[in-house]
């Protein structure tokens, strides 16, 4: 049986996706304001991003983005276009296509980037500060409780 909550478990939550949601407003909103789409921003940051290289793939952008294949496809195509981003044939493998920032697309992501780290040191310690809350419920029946395993008790 799950521990009982209670209404500052829930304003817990609430403020946390709160917080959240703030950070990707002003995200889009900074995006937006260099002409991007949050889309275009957050493939941007995936690709220069991306574990041990500055390429992707579309199958990896499609994964980083949470979108359908045919989507990532169509935004690499929209983004090449303003030439934000370039196509490649691997030599590895000429079936596959490698994804990359072109010097324009580098040059927007390294201007937003000084713009979200502004922000993210105003809103991260909120961030943290919700975080070690919501860790630190040491309410009795609850403490090294893990919330998944309840949720096979729950009916629809």
């Amino acid at each position: 049986m799950p521990p009982k909550l209670s209404k500052k478990d829930f304003e817990l939550i609430s403020e946390f996706r709160y917080t959240l949601r703030k950070f990707l407003g002003f995200s889009e909103a900074a995006a937006a304001g260099y002409g991007l789409s949050s889309q275009q921003y957050q493939a941007l940051l995936a690709i220069e991003g991306f574990p041990g290289r500055n390429w992707v793939t579309v199958g990896e952008l499609a994964e980083q983005l949470q979108i359908a294949h045919h989507s990532a496809v169509g935004l690499i195509n929209r983004m090449e276009k303003i030439q934000l981003v370039s196509r490649e044939k691997s030599s590895e493998d000429r079936r596959r296509v490698q994804v990359s920032l072109t010097p324009k697309g580098k040059g927007l992501l390294e201007s937003l980037y000084w713009a979200h780290q502004i922000e993210l040191k105003t809103i991260g310690p909120k961030i943290v500060k919700l975080l070690q809350r919501a860790s630190l419920d040491e309410s009795p029946g609850r403490k090294n409780a893990s919330p998944v395993c309840y949720l096979d008790e729950i009916e629809d």
